[in-house]
């Protein structure tokens, strides 16, 4: 039976009703933080964490950063949000997924990006202490909520101490929040996920496209 990651998430939030604990965000983008901020800060009390080294080039991963920062500085939210920047490093991405590089979108080397991701976040939580981890991603309809909640759940059991927090943020409307916030503050939208890869199978798609007009 497939499970519900939604309603497992509104039964937690139900259980720690009024203690505010510590939350470690990792954020992908600000149009996917901005739902799971509205939401969220609510019930915990919340870090961001921006650690993308999979954004190329350098500017994308600069101009994403600074279209954060905008929102959680315009956002109306209950309360104050920390954001932490990690310097990028997209080495860090390269030697992981050596060798699936031809690997299309939503495969393997995707699933080791959010690890690589989700890994340094409960890191981060850990050495910080968090009670809870999560991640944004799960707000895309193009990424897969199911492994990122595997995911997540695996890397709690391998570092104790910090809880992962399940989620599938697109679900109830989730994603087309994110949509509408994202008109109320001009978010930049980007329209790949980040990576070299991405960047060129949309290339490649657009191009396809263009010869079948």
């Amino acid at each position: 039976m497939k499970r519900n990651y939604s309603k497992e998430l509104e039964n937690i939030i139900k259980e720690i009703s009024g203690n505010n604990p510590k939350l470690l965000i990792h954020s992908c983008c600000a149009p996917c933080s901005s739902y799971v901020l509205e939401y969220l800060s609510q019930h915990f009390d919340i870090t961001l964490l921006y650690y993308n080294p999979n954004i190329s080039p350098k500017s994308e991963f600069e101009y994403r950063v600074s279209e954060l920062k905008r929102l959680v500085s315009e956002m109306p939210l209950d309360k104050e949000i920390n954001i932490e920047i990690l310097e990028y490093n997209d080495r860090e991405f390269y030697d992981e997924v050596k060798g699936m590089e031809d690997i299309p979108e939503g495969g393997e080397r995707c699933f080791k990006c959010y690890e690589i991701r989700l890994r340094k976040a409960i890191e981060y939580a850990k050495e910080n202490g968090f009670e809870y981890f999560t991640t944004t991603l799960s707000n895309s309809p193009y990424k897969n909520a199911e492994k990122l909640n595997e995911i997540g759940e695996r890397l709690a059991e391998e570092y104790e101490g910090v809880k992962w927090l399940p989620s599938d943020f697109k679900k109830k409307n989730g994603y087309k929040r994110s949509i509408e916030l994202s008109r109320i503050y001009n978010l930049y939208r980007q329209d790949y996920c980040g990576c070299v890869y991405s960047k060129a199978e949309l290339d490649r798609n657009k191009k396809t496209a263009g010869t079948n007009d």
